[in-house]
Order: C-alpha cells, then sequence, then structure tokens
C-alpha cells in the first residue's frame, strides 16, 4: 500500500520480518532441489534492532518528510511507578527475544520517534498490538463512541513530562484500547490469518473511506465489529498465548476497537487523511 498507493520508495522502507527467502540448489549428485533459511541479522525483529529502526526512521528528517512506523505483533502492559500513566501500567511492544533482553515501553518509544520530531515533519503510526491505544505516549487521545461522536482525552503526565514533539505532527492509529486484546483471524481476508487492524486499515483506505481520520476510524471499528460476530461464531479468532499467559486473557470474540491518538487534539472529520 504504502508503494502502490502513497508512492513511498521501496528503497526508503525498512522490514524487520526474520527471514530472507529460502534459495535452491539443484544437486547434480543427488538430481534433488533443496532449500536453506538464509537469516540476516539485522532484518530480525529483536530488542535492538527494533530500536535501531526507530532511529533510523528518525534519523536527519527534513521539514516535508513523511514518516510511518508499521508494528504488527505482541503487545503487552506492565506496571508504571512513575505517575507518568493516568491507569497506573505503561505499555509495551514485545521483541522476539523479549524474555531475555525485556520489552520496549512506551516512554521509550515516545522519546525515540515522537519528542525528536521537528517542525514540518509528520508521522503516522499504525500498531496492530495488544494494549496499543496509547503505546506512543502520545498527550491526546481520542475518545470515540459508536456514533461516531468523539471528545480528546488528555493524557499528558500529572509529572509535567513532555511527551508531545519537538514541533513535527505525530498520529498514530492503534489496534485497541489499552485494556483490550488485538486477534489474528482469517475471517477477514478469508484467504490467510491476518492482524484485525491492518487489514481493516487498509481496507479502509481502498474502499475510499480514508478521506479523513474520523472516517478511517469508523471505518476500521465497523469492519471488525461486522466480523465480531462470525469470529466469536468460531470464524478463526486466534487470540495470541502470550497475551494470555501476560494477562490471564482467553479466547473469544474480536473485543477490540481500533484508536486514534496524536500531539494534539484536531477536528477528526474535517482533517484530509494524507500520508
Amino acid at each position: 500500500m504504502l508503494i502502490n498507493r502513497f508512492k513511498f520508495p521501496e528503497s526508503s522502507i525498512l522490514m524487520l520480518t526474520g527471514y530472507h527467502i529460502s534459495h535452491s540448489d539443484l544437486s547434480p549428485t543427488r538430481g534433488s532441489i533443496f532449500s536453506e533459511e538464509e537469516i540476516d541479522p539485522y532484518r530480525i525483529p529483536t530488542k535492538h534492532n527494533i530500536r535501531m529502526a526507530m532511529f533510523w526512521l528518525v534519523q536527519g528528517c527534513q521539514p516535508g518528510d513523511s514518516l510511518v512506523f508499521h508494528y504488527s505483533g505482541h503487545g503487552s502492559q506492565q506496571r508504571n511507578y512513575t505517575g507518568d500513566e493516568i491507569d497506573g501500567f505503561d505499555e509495551t511492544l514485545c521483541p522476539l527475544d523479549f524474555e531475555t533482553q525485556g520489552m520496549i515501553v512506551d516512554n521509550e518509544i515516545n522519546a525515540t520517534i515522537v519528542r525528536p520530531l521537528p517542525t514540518g515533519v509528520k508521522l503516522h503510526a499504525i500498531i496492530d498490538a495488544c494494549h496499543s491505544g496509547t503505546v506512543l505516549d502520545l498527550p491526546y487521545l481520542c475518545r470515540m463512541d459508536r456514533s461516531g461522536r468523539y471528545a480528546w482525552e488528555d493524557h499528558r503526565p500529572r509529572t509535567g513530562t513532555w511527551k508531545g514533539t519537538t514541533g513535527g505532527e505525530a498520529i498514530s492509529f492503534s489496534g485497541c484500547d489499552d485494556d483490550q486484546t488485538s486477534a489474528d483471524t482469517a475471517a477477514l481476508s478469508k484467504v490467510t490469518s491476518t492482524g484485525a487492524m491492518t487489514f481493516a486499515f487498509i481496507q479502509a483506505i481502498e474502499k475510499g473511506q480514508g478521506n479523513t481520520y474520523g472516517s478511517i476510524l469508523n471505518a476500521m471499528r465497523s469492519t471488525i465489529r461486522k466480523t465480531d460476530g462470525d469470529l466469536a461464531a468460531g470464524g478463526g479468532v486466534v487470540t495470541t498465548l502470550l497475551t494470555m499467559l501476560l494477562t490471564g486473557g482467553s479466547a473469544g470474540g474480536l473485543s477490540q476497537e481500533p484508536q486514534l491518538s496524536a500531539n494534539e487534539p484536531f477536528d477528526v472529520y474535517a482533517k484530509p487523511f494524507s500520508l
């Protein structure tokens, strides 16, 4: 979508997915084809590599630049003891090696890709993970009801810690609220298991429902609500084992509501969406 619809150069996109394409070799002695997995150590989503990729994203950005940070994976929460979080929890991303290296906390994400943004630079984050509502620690959360009415909640820390940008713009679409989980399911694409939020976001853009931020958010929520009944009836929800272990959750329907947060409040139905 970034390349075809929004004309991002392919060379400007860094993906951490883990594996190169397997290569095959026809052995003249055996007459058979065998393949061998090749792993690029810099493309594995470890904590170190994700950190380096976030630094890479914002390094040297100039006015007029458009940055996109997309994360599809595991998310969690951990107790916050500094008073920065309204609900008392930090939101986290879980890299491949989180069991040994630890999780990436929202404070670090904010400090790395939000606060350095200079005037004239915009960042869009698409975060498809459990407990991801405020995972960029942005100062304002758009609280929207099912009729589409909304109000911006002030999430600026009582401690006075600055969570905004250095003049740039940061907007995040996330898969669910901080106390919810995000699912993978085959019920949306009908072909393969996908992150429900990522699929709903792309579908909103492709169907021409991406004129404003409000129209995208409503379209995403509508897609997921329509699918919820099928999932609850056994349509293919996959509640991650990791989330169940970390939060005590259980499998069920797709009870997630995509969220929108930003460094500054704006009229979600008047502001045009653009990458």
